[in-house]
């Protein structure tokens, strides 16, 4: 039997390396796995590589670094908001390569409103860490992504030491945006298997989308109590725990 392989996709300006450890433990939990952090264009090692305006054009360029590293389908994904529209749209087109996906803190048209995908709050603090300087941006999107560790200094030296190694240019930040704003889920579940989870204190992201994609696709929600949208931060060993549950056949017959 082919071992399983995980491949995972970070959210907006986020790169492989903003996994912060969950890649390695994963492994370390499933030791018979192969775990891949994929950098999305503009980030990352990948930050050479100009960010396309689609949610398809993410897709592509995360298909084609799979092939690079010589990581052959089925693979299962696990997803963090932007990353999760990555899996959607990948899952939707060629379904034979997702075998199962979990979505975290995710968000899509037409589920919801823009309200709800984006929370009016957190519009003005994403556009100004598009402009600011690269310490105050990642102190930013820190304090909107966490509720564990938004003061957390050390995290945030780190942070700011990434951004500053492989820069996130402007430009492909708001392509990601863009990307983001105007990509669109099918109504119809596309994943043989998929397992949503929420955060309850989430800043960025209501709620209501997690559980309003889950009630249209019929499958499982879970939530979590404390964590903010970047979940996997808050609580990698949760997460792990969600993601090594998920079944191969848990999507319902209709």
């Amino acid at each position: 039997m082919k071992p399983r392989t995980w491949v995972l996709l970070r959210g907006w300006t986020r790169d492989a390396r903003h996994w912060n450890g969950l890649a390695e433990r994963l492994a370390v939990a499933a030791p018979d796995t192969r775990v891949l952090a994929i950098d999305l264009p503009g980030t990352g090692r990948a930050n050479k590589v100009r960010s396309p305006w689609t949610i398809g054009g993410i897709t592509e360029h995360v298909r084609s670094a799979l092939r690079a590293a010589d990581a052959g389908p089925p693979y299962s994904v696990l997803a963090v908001s932007m990353g999760g529209m990555v899996a959607t749209d990948w899952a939707a087109k060629w379904s034979a390569e997702v075998e199962a996906a979990v979505l975290i803190n995710t968000s899509m048209r037409p589920f919801n409103p823009p309200w709800e995908r984006l929370r009016p709050s957190a519009y003005r603090s994403l556009l100004r860490a598009t402009r600011a300087p690269i310490a105050l941006s990642e102190r930013t999107i820190l304090q909107l992504t966490s509720r564990r560790l938004f003061d957390d200094a050390e995290l945030l030296d780190r942070w700011t030491s990434l951004r500053l190694t492989n820069p996130v240019r402007r430009l492909d930040a708001l392509a990601q945006l863009a990307a983001a704003a105007r990509f669109r889920a099918p109504r119809e579940n596309p994943f043989r298997a998929v397992l949503l989870l929420t955060s309850a204190r989430d800043a960025l992201v209501d709620t209501r989308c997690t559980l309003a994609m889950g009630h249209a696709w019929r499958c499982e929600v879970r939530s979590h109590p404390f964590a903010g949208h970047d979940l996997p931060l808050d609580d990698p060993d949760w997460v792990i725990a969600q993601a090594s549950s998920i079944r191969l056949d848990s999507k319902p017959e209709r």
